[in-house]
């Protein structure tokens, strides 16, 4: 009969920790029931299994080897207190010394308590490295293989059997083991050695295990170190501290700073005592004072130059990085030290470089090493150090967010372990290259790690283990809350984390990957991109150090050999091209052949397997997560696309102004000389990582597209927005985006709808624009009647100058309410207006109840025409109400082909609707003394205007009348000021032609007239095309019709045809006014007479040619055959004007021709004799006129000259007539006279002259002001007349003038004429 369950659960405490907790929860699993017996055969195969278990637990019990420990360290002098400690404390700090022993001797010790037989004794090593050494160390010394009872566990190497007792391991692969044994049930003793390093994993370790402690008694902790501070840990684990020595023979420090300070003189002894230079702690070398400052290198020379006269040992000296090592070597190469191997030491050599440190040789060997030579490793022979005091450590960026390799001063722990490498096999000399006083100041301790690196990694185990907040974890030293935060940041990028701390689907794939969270993030995206398979290599590259090598002595053949593998674009496919080639090459060669490929191509071999095993690790964890290799290849931008989602804050933009890339939250870096794209600037690209030594480096480069990135980080852009505007052929309102990533524009003036953003304000504008405004193309009923509705009111509004229509807030509050809220696009409306519509077409109509603003005033449209009647001519009218603007007001159109037709009488009263405020205006133009009378101005211009209208006469002329009654004083109509009058109170013209368009505009309608005169002659005469002639010389048109009417632009203009001088020929024209047609149908008939009767012309000319002095004329009298042209024209008037002016008929003008033939010839020569006697006269006054030099007299000499270059002009004769020579000849006689008296009366002369000008001046803006054709009036002509005899009057009173002339009469005329 099996055994009860209770027997059964008494005997689990002799087994294994994981047998005792598997048989636990088969025994709970077992029973049936609450309170009944477990099946027994369930309890049988319990029962069997148990005693496996304890034949398991014999099995090691019998297979503890005996223990010795090794009389010559240190440790086993203390081994009883260690032993005492251990088996009385669960946690026990060890603070041994280097060469103490304490690595090799704890794990025995733990042995020879009994530990190691329920669970493994775990050993943690920061390396690999020296858990392989400390492996075989400690099996070597219990008389055992690797494997068996003592085995080691790292990356891709597992030597642990169903035997082992001891395990070795990197403190990363326990932190693995958490994810599967929680409670780390393998173990029953945990030793973490070299807790001083502080690395992120032995922090990580020693917190979860100060959690663990009180959950797991049986647990037993030893935290080792050579130099460590022992009351921080000791108080941290509420521990016994037991110090071990580690020294077997003394070391000596000397100070030897790179730039000591020289003593000052009076302070310098003259000679340095004797032996000083061999103190234990020695300042400086006898002489250094005076010589010139020196760098490391000239520094670590002296430093080598004097150990090696201390005698036979290898030196060890300690540098930053690969660069220093180099530089080094060369300088101590240069020096030719005799029987002196100098041999590198860094991690990125090949396996066999490195083992050269350790291997036997003759001689002495100076190895340069960098800070992996403090611990873990010990290199055999060395018995001299040089310490520079610095070393690059890993140091995370809060601001830039990147890691950093800065060169910093070591602390004193890190500089008692580089001492502490001396001395092993004989006494030893460590040089400090700096002050014993820079020593001192130095902390005592090296920074935790995790007070100095991004803590994804741990953040993202601890949410995946359930840990609880970082803030509270029990680390040894808390990490700052920024670096928390920046690693949650961090994790937050990789869509691991939500900004809460709780996992996403993401972050729990990426806590099972055994890589940065980074690379991790990358697989995942990979699997989504299809090229999983690529990017397993290139990750697990990443992961691990390269595996090309530069020997030193070999660069240049190496970089040749790898620069096959380059890809212009990318280092990450250059990585992935050397793998392919490694794949091709190992399938067609042997193991062997294979290591040789490798050596020859500068490639370590055993980087090449771990890179493989890590492939394989990775493929495992993958197929267990669910992702799916892809079969076919895969592209390189699908391939890129997968790295980037795991490096969005490793990317930059060209900058081409600083010719660096400007990367995440605007640092700046330039790309690593070991980069295909070095010393190219393509515009984007991404890093593996961003590394800050001398500058901040973009390692691992990239090429790649900025498109790719919004996909990726949609969780982390941030988007802004430009100002909205509606775009009618969308029917939607759109806005500009800008999307930026950690500050680096990836998107700019991307457009967009404006309804994905903010979908209020894209209904409003919809509301406002479409359906409001009318700005969309639809084919809505709704929408073409409200347009029409709406353009409707607004046309009264600009006919009657007053607000109608209600504000546009009434109509978007009238669409709001019945608009769905979904509708912020013409898309959207449609979709939501077939169903409304069903219900309500009516729904959206805007009728002139809701359009019209019910507080404005009823409106007659009588007062407001649309068309103007002026006698058989209609107008259209139209109204804009824009004030400032040119065409606000009233309009009339009119077409150019009747414009010469328009009166402007009517047009001065506008509009009856415009017609108070028009009188209003002028009211209040007047002066203010008469202003003053005829307040308030509204009431009294009303007053004005009742009862009269248009035809009662000009507007100014009837309110005038009608405010001097009001008034009671007198009103002229020139006291109006029209400037004051606003521009939209006076009518405005538009003169448009056939085709609508305008010609011309203006509200003054005589300024347009005369303006386009010329093309709306032709304008009427395109009209009668068949009318028209020219370079005619006889009459050859038959009769002329006084008046045409013609059809032009729709409408019947009336023309007026007409004879037109030509010069040489004649022609007819149809002109547009009975002025215009009198004044050229006169010259028209003149040329034809001439032209019929040449010979008055020659004739004269002949005349005039036999009086000499006119042949010497000079500029401007006229020429001899100036004035024969203007003789004979004078002659044809004569004759024309005796016959009662020119005919219309052929029959009429052949009469007249037959008659002039006769009269023409003695008429032309008798006014070319008379008119070359003046000519003559006015020649003798120039003479007379050029010969008065005095200054004084100069205005008057002026005057005179121009009254006598107005009276003797070209074509003065024909423009006086023949009636008037003689009176010119009078005025020349008194312009002689007035010359004579000159001299003696200059003075009245001025008097005189100031008179007779000003009254010059007047008749000119008379007569300018006139119109054309009243200029022509006898009475305006005959004025001036009257001024030269007015000048007579003034200055020749001798000759008399020829009717009674003076000031006061001249200026009744000028009134008269006004």
């Amino acid at each position: 009969m099996p055994a009860s369950p209770t027997d059964l659960r008494s005997r689990l405490g002799a087994l294994t920790l994981r047998d005792a907790d598997r048989i636990r929860r088969r025994l709970d699993r077992a029973r049936a029931g609450r309170g009944r017996r477990p099946d027994d055969g369930a309890l049988a195969a319990i029962e069997e299994e148990l005693r496996r278990a304890e034949a398991r637990v014999a099995a090691r019990r019998a297979a503890v080897p005996e223990i010795t420990y090794p009389p010559s360290l240190p440790i086993t002098e203390r081994r009883e207190e260690l032993l005492a400690a251990l088996r009385d404390h669960q946690v026990v700090v060890v603070a041994g010394e280097t060469g103490s022993g304490k690595s090799t001797q704890l794990p025995k010790m733990c042995l020879e308590l009994g530990r190691g037989v329920r669970g493994l004794i775990g050993h943690t090593q920061p390396r690999r490295l020296a858990a392989r050494t400390i492996a075989a160390r400690v099996a070597e010394e219990l008389g055992t293989e690797v494997g068996d009872l003592v085995g080691y566990t790292v990356r891709f190497a597992d030597e642990v059997g169903e035997r082992t007792l001891v395990k070795l391991m990197t403190d990363g692969i326990l932190l693995a083991e958490l994810q599967r044994d929680r409670m780390l049930r393998a173990y029953d003793t945990i030793i973490v050695d070299e807790a001083h390093e502080r690395s992120l994993n032995i922090d990580f370790l020693l917190g979860y295990l100060t959690d663990l402690l009180p959950r797991r008694p049986d647990l037993k902790l030893v935290v080792t170190s050579a130099t460590i501070d022992t009351a921080r840990f000791a108080e941290h684990f509420d521990a016994p501290v037991v110090e071990v020595s580690g020294r077997s023979y003394p070391v000596e420090v000397r100070y030897r700073p790179i730039e000591p300070e020289a003593p000052a003189a009076e302070d310098a002894p003259a000679d340095p005592p004797a032996g000083a230079e061999r103190g234990r702690r020695r300042r400086a070398r006898p002489g250094r004072a005076a010589r010139a400052p020196r760098d490391q290198i000239d520094a670590i020379r002296d430093a080598v130059d004097e150990l090696c006269r201390e005698g036979p040992g290898d030196i060890l000296v300690f540098l930053s990085g690969e660069r220093e090592i180099r530089d080094t070597a060369a300088a101590l190469a240069d020096a030719d030290l005799p029987a002196t191997e100098i041999v590198p030491l860094y991690a990125r050599l090949s396996a066999a470089e490195q083992q050269r440190a350790f291997a036997p040789h003759r001689g002495r060997r100076i190895v340069l090493a960098t800070n992996v030579a403090e611990t873990s490793i010990t290199v055999p022979g060395v018995r001299y150090v040089v310490d520079p005091g610095t070393a690059r450590i890993s140091r995370y960026n809060r601001r830039t967010k990147v890691q950093r390799l800065p060169i910093e001063p070591i602390s004193q722990a890190s500089a008692d372990q580089r001492a502490g490498r001396c001395g092993r096999v004989g006494p030893g000399i460590c040089i400090r290259l700096y002050s014993e006083e820079d020593y001192a100041a130095r902390p005592r301790f090296t920074e935790p790690e995790i007070l100095r690196t991004n803590l994804a990694s741990v953040i993202l185990q601890m949410a995946a283990l359930g840990l609880g907040d970082v803030e509270s974890f029990p680390f040894v030293d808390p990490p700052d809350a920024r670096a928390v935060r920046d690693a949650v940041t961090l994790l937050v990028e990789l869509g691991a984390m939500r900004p809460d701390r709780t996992l996403t689907p993401i972050g729990r794939k990426l806590a099972r990957l055994p890589i940065d969270p980074r690379y991790g993030r990358m697989i995942l995206e990979a699997d989504a991109q299809g090229c999983l398979r690529e990017v397993l290599v290139i990750t697990a590259a990443l992961s691990i150090q390269d595996v090309r090598e530069r020997p030193t002595d070999q660069e240049a053949e190496a970089d040749a050999l790898h620069a096959r593998f380059a890809d212009p674009d990318s280092d990450f496919l250059t990585l992935l091209n050397l793998w392919r080639h490694l794949e091709r090459e190992q399938r067609q060669r042997s193991s062997s052949s294979f290591r040789r490929m490798c050596r020859a191509e500068h490639l370590n071999h055993v980087r090449v397997r771990e890179w493989q095993d890590l492939v394989r690790q990775l493929r495992e964890v993958a197929r267990e997560l669910g992702l799916h290799r892809n079969r076919e290849p895969a592209d390189a931008d699908s391939i890129h696309r997968a790295l980037l989602a795991g490096l969005l804050s490793h990317v930059g933009m060209y900058d081409r102004t600083h010719r660096e890339h400007v990367g995440a939250r605007q640092t700046r870096f330039a790309i690593a000389p070991g980069s295909v794209l070095h010393r190219r600037t393509p515009s984007w690209v991404m890093a593996a990582e961003l590394v800050e030594t001398n500058r901040l480096w973009a390692r691992t480069v990239a090429r790649i597209q900025p498109s790719w990135l919004e996909p990726l980080a949609g969780h982390l852009v941030r988007r802004s927005y430009g100002e909205p505007w509606w775009d009618a052929r969308r029917g939607t309102a759109m806005t500009t985006e800008r999307v930026t990533l950690f500050g680096l524009p990836i998107v700019e003036g991307r457009r967009i709808p404006l309804g994905r953003v903010d979908p209020a304000a894209a209904r409003r504008l919809f509301i406002e624009h479409a359906l409001v405004d009318g700005d969309w193309r639809t084919h809505h009923r709704f929408a073409a009647a409200n347009r029409a509705a709406v353009d409707e009111v607004r046309a009264l509004e600009e006919r009657t100058r007053r607000r109608l229509l209600v504000d546009r807030e009434r109509l978007v509050a009238f669409f709001d309410e019945r608009v769905g809220a979904e509708v912020t696009s013409a898309r959207h409306f449609d979709r939501w207006w077939r169903a409304a519509r069903r219900q309500d077409p009516d729904l959206l109509t805007l009728t002139p109840e809701v359009l019209t603003d019910p507080g404005a005033a009823p409106v007659d449209l009588d007062d407001f025409p649309t068309t103007w009647r002026q006698g058989e001519l209609t107008f259209d009218v139209t109204y804009t109400f824009g004030p400032g603007a040119e065409d606000d007001g009233v309009t009339v159109h009119v077409p150019l082909a009747v414009l010469h037709e328009v009166r402007p009488e009517g047009f001065d009263w506008q509009v009856p609707g415009h017609r108070l405020e028009l009188a209003t205006a002028l009211v209040r133009s007047l002066p203010k003394s008469v202003r003053r009378r005829l307040a308030p101005a509204p009431d009294r211009a009303a007053e004005a205007l009742a009862g009269v209208g248009p035809e009662d006469g000009p507007l100014l002329e009837v309110l005038a009348r009608r405010l001097a009654r009001l008034a009671g004083e007198p009103v002229r109509p020139e006291d109006f000021d029209l400037s004051r009058v606003p521009p939209h109170l006076l009518v405005r013209f538009r003169v448009e032609d056939e085709e609508g368009r305008e010609v011309a505009a203006g509200r003054d309608l005589a300024q347009l007239q005369r303006r386009l005169r010329g093309r709306v002659r032709r304008a009427v005469a395109a009209a009668a095309p068949d009318l028209e002639r020219q370079g005619l010389r006889s009459w050859e048109v038959g009769d002329l019709p006084r008046t045409v009417e013609v059809e032009a632009g729709g409408r019947r203009v009336r023309g007026y045809p007409a004879l037109i001088d030509e010069g040489e020929t004649v022609g007819v024209r149809v002109l547009t006014s009975p002025e215009d047609q009198e004044r050229a149908m006169w010259t028209g008939t003149r040329r034809l007479l001439l032209l019929a009767a040449p010979a008055a012309r020659r004739d004269a000319e002949r005349r005039l040619r036999a009086q000499p002095a006119l042949v010497a004329a000079r500029p401007p009298l006229p020429t001899v055959a100036e004035l024969a042209d203007d003789c004979a024209a004078a002659a044809a008037d004569r004759v024309i004007a005796t016959h009662g002016g020119p005919v219309w008929e052929e029959r009429a003008f052949a009469e007249l021709a037959a008659g002039a033939r006769a009269r023409l010839v003695p008429l032309a020569v008798g006014a070319a004799g008379r008119a070359g006697e003046l000519v003559a006269a006015a020649a003798r006054l120039d003479g007379r006129l050029d010969e008065v030099r005095a200054p004084v007299l100069a205005p008057a000499v002026a005057d005179m000259r121009e009254q006598l270059h107005r009276l003797v002009r070209p074509g003065f004769v024909r423009a006086a007539g023949l009636a008037r020579l003689a009176d010119i000849g009078r005025y020349l006689e008194g312009i002689r006279v007035r010359l004579d008296k000159l001299g003696e009366r200059a003075a009245r002369d001025r008097e005189a002259m100031a008179g007779v000008r000003e009254l010059e001046a007047a008749y000119a803006a008379a007569v300018d002001a006139l119109p054309p054709a009243r200029r022509r009036d006898p009475a305006v002509v005959q004025v001036r007349w009257d001024l030269e005899e007015l000048r007579i009057s003034l200055f020749a009173q001798v000759l008399g003038t020829a009717r009674p002339v003076s000031e006061r009469r001249i200026r009744r005329a000028l009134a008269e004429i006004a």
